[in-house]
């Protein structure tokens, strides 16, 4: 489901300014193709992690920056792993 940023406030049940730092910092890349920047539901899914952790776990900017980079190279090697799983030299 793709979104705009009205529904992501929303749906995320975060306020505009929060959206915006978290743009700034590059926490959230919505597809900004469009004319109006949309957002999926891997960006709430994302948004809810940035939350929990700043509310739940206390983690300060520094340590999300971190954990969100981390996660970000976990994804991209799953992705490379399994790209090359299905490649025909691997089988």
């Amino acid at each position: 489901m793709i979104m705009t940023k009205q529904e992501f406030l929303v749906s995320a049940n975060i306020r505009e300014q929060t959206l915006e730092f978290w743009l700034e910092r590059r926490w959230l890349i919505p597809d900004e193709t469009a004319p109006e920047v949309r957002f999926s539901e891997c960006d709430i899914a994302r948004a809810s992690l940035i939350r929990d952790l700043q509310r739940d776990f206390e983690v300060n900017d520094a340590g999300i920056e971190l954990i969100l980079h981390l996660m970000d190279q976990l994804h991209g090697a799953r992705q490379a792993l399994s790209l090359l799983r299905e490649s025909p030299r691997f089988k």
